[in-house]
């Protein structure tokens, strides 16, 4: 994926793309034959997609969407799960983990565009991104007890912080689906629009016009200070301020700012 290419398009396996228009990133869900159930192959390549990623400077902001009409994500292919051993199970495990936290750890902002049915890891994909955008079709949940498991993409980690203990334990424990409207009521979705994806992609651009360094320190600092006491919270930030405070991108933008001139930032 060059810089220098305004549009590009690259497969990761079979079913993942990743299409670039300028500093955005859309990374595509799309395995439509099965609403994109994450396989083993799936997770792969989308673990190997977020990596790519990862290590492009360029990619500002990244939307991760689907290529379903229908669904975003149904969560794991249960299919293939029923096939397992269990020692094939746990061997499979550092696979899906892989892929999961791929996109929970991509450095630049991250926005999901849920469009249709987010349900269990699906849905887990969608919280490991940084702002869920979601059309009037989205429906999200965490139903893994209701088949003997757990949320074992981050949910029962990323839930609580996003909604809180006992909500989460509500949706949780119950198993329910929640249509798009009390998603956004509940916070489970942060922006209701007419379409996910064109509304992501345009939040996305918006991000984009700003200085790289600092969303990528940005999103570090809540990240890493997320649920320590504020003392030790100002420390992260302190620490990521010291992070930009000399680098090329503030130099340019306390400059373009002085100038009354766009910034044209050396993402450095």
């Amino acid at each position: 994926m060059s810089a220098q290419s305004e549009q590009s398009e690259q497969r990761f396996g079979e079913f993942v793309v990743v299409r670039r228009d300028g500093h955005v990133a859309e990374l595509v869900l799309d395995r439509p034959k099965a609403m994109n159930a994450v396989s083993s192959e799936m997770a792969r390549s989308l673990a190997a997609a977020c990596e790519a990623l990862a290590a492009d400077s360029s990619a500002r902001v990244t939307v991760l969407t689907s290529s379903h009409d229908r669904a975003f994500c149904v969560g794991a292919d249960l299919k293939e799960r029923n096939s397992f051993t269990d020692a094939e199970l746990v061997r499979q495990r550092p696979t899906a983990h892989a892929a999961y936290t791929g996109v929970l750890d991509l450095p630049m902002p991250t926005v999901a565009a849920v469009h249709g049915f987010a349900l269990g890891g699906g849905y887990e994909l969608a919280l490991a991104c940084d702002v869920i955008v979601a059309d009037a079709t989205a429906v999200v949940g965490l139903p893994e007890v209701s088949v003997g498991v757990i949320p074992g993409g981050g949910g029962t980690q990323l839930l609580p912080r996003r909604v809180g203990a006992a909500r989460a334990a509500e949706l949780v424990f119950t198993a329910r689906r929640v249509e798009a409207a009390e998603a956004r009521e509940l916070g489970l979705v942060d922006v209701l629009a007419e379409d996910a994806r064109t509304a992501a992609l345009e939040l996305a651009g918006r991000m984009a016009a700003n200085s790289p360094v600092g969303l990528r320190a940005a999103k570090k600092a809540m990240r890493l200070g997320h649920g320590l006491d504020l003392r030790a919270g100002l420390e992260v930030e302190d620490a990521a301020w010291r992070s930009v405070a000399f680098s090329g991108d503030r130099a340019e933008g306390v400059a373009a700012f002085n100038e009354k001139r766009k910034p044209e930032w050396p993402g450095e």
